[in-house]
């Protein structure tokens, strides 16, 4: 059986992704470079919470009766494009790609969009639906 991806459901989370997370993602990069590891940690907590509200949303408003795999594509898609463009701009520049952290925080991204696909599988279970869903 072929799984149904409900797809603005997954652009309209990623979408909360890009807002939320990818940009505590750049300041945490900034702020790791300049040897602040505390406010590093502080702003990567922030793009992890980013991540699973994007992810949330998107198993929230999702019609295909699978709001954890919404979860997880939501948040490790927009992961992946993001960082496309981060190791190419790093190439670009000849700067160094740290290939260990993108594919670890590969796997901590894919844990906050199980998170959020759980929370919003909880949403759903108990009767709160979106107003308006994705269109």
């Amino acid at each position: 059986m072929a799984m149904k991806w409900d797809w603005a459901a997954i652009r309209a989370g990623a979408g909360v992704c890009l807002v939320f997370a990818v940009p505590f993602s750049i300041a945490a990069r900034i702020v790791a470079d300049n040897d602040n590891s505390n406010g590093a940690v502080i702003l990567t907590l922030g793009a992890i919470a980013g991540f699973v509200l994007g992810a949330g949303c998107a198993a929230w408003v999702q019609r295909a009766g699978t709001p954890l795999s919404h979860g997880i594509v939501t948040a490790s898609l927009t992961y992946v494009a993001a960082q496309a463009v981060f190791i190419a701009i790093r190439l670009i520049r000849s700067d160094e790609v740290r290939w260990f952290a993108v594919f670890f925080n590969l796997s901590i991204v894919v844990g906050a969009g199980l998170l959020g696909g759980w929370i919003g599988q909880r949403l759903q279970s108990k009767g709160f639906t979106p107003t308006r869903r994705a269109p």
